[in-house]
């Protein structure tokens, strides 16, 4: 387990936005995977931040629930509906988990190639949401989370039940991570991941920044 800070915010979505396009003006083509939700809202402030450096982000996402893009449960699609992201605007590479038709080998099968091709096979960077269960990415508390980079997930306990998602390893190796964690549900979990329980996913990641709008009590603040 890394570096822990925490930050609370009155703004999370911008603070989360500046500390992401600090990172991610730290190299030169970053590589950088994304959640939906929260996490996607601070791409899409990220993006405008950015300006033509955008245009040198390589970005996969996290996980993905296997729906089509029209579907209002797909995080990618929904980035593009929201505004988020923009076809105009598009990042020097975009790496789908899922595409409508594939069927769960053939995702996992493109996306371990495009890890390879396109990233490197590894990621810099990091952006994530916390479930009220602790959940990240779609690696859950209780759930298995198989040793590979990419891996279906057919029995979800939030819906949509299919998904893809990127595995611990990989993310657990990726420098650095930014944790969004909004609102009062989201405080038990947090509490949780703050103590470094293990049960919860992101405990095993490296370096984390958590930035909420939820003032924790007894729970460290800075560097730990």
């Amino acid at each position: 387990m890394g570096e822990r800070e925490l930050i609370v915010s009155e703004v999370p979505l911008q603070t989360a936005s500046d500390l992401l396009r600090e990172a991610l003006e730290g190299f030169e083509s970053p590589r950088l995977a994304v959640s939906g939700g929260s996490a996607a809202a601070v791409l899409g402030l990220a993006r405008i931040d950015l300006g033509h450096r955008w245009k040198r982000v390589r970005l996969t996402w996290v996980d993905e629930r296997r729906v089509p893009a029209l579907d209002p449960h797909s995080n990618r699609g929904e980035a593009y509906r929201l505004g988020y992201l923009d076809a105009g605007d598009a990042p020097a590479v975009e790496l789908p988990l899922f595409l409508d038709g594939e069927t769960p080998a053939q995702a996992c099968l493109r996306v371990e190639e495009g890890l390879d091709s396109l990233f490197e096979g590894g990621l810099d960077v990091l952006l994530l949401g916390l479930g009220e269960d602790g959940h990240s990415a779609s690696l859950f508390p209780g759930a298995p989370w198989p040793d590979l980079r990419v891996h279906a997930v057919d029995a979800s306990p939030k819906p949509p039940a299919q998904r893809i998602t990127l595995g611990l390893g990989l993310l657990a190796d990726t420098p650095l991570a930014i944790l969004v964690a909004l609102g009062v549900t989201k405080a038990p979990a947090l509490e949780r991941l703050l103590r470094g329980d293990r049960a919860l996913p992101a405990s095993a990641l490296g370096e984390l920044i958590v930035v909420t709008d939820q003032s924790l009590i007894g729970a460290p603040h800075g560097r730990t």
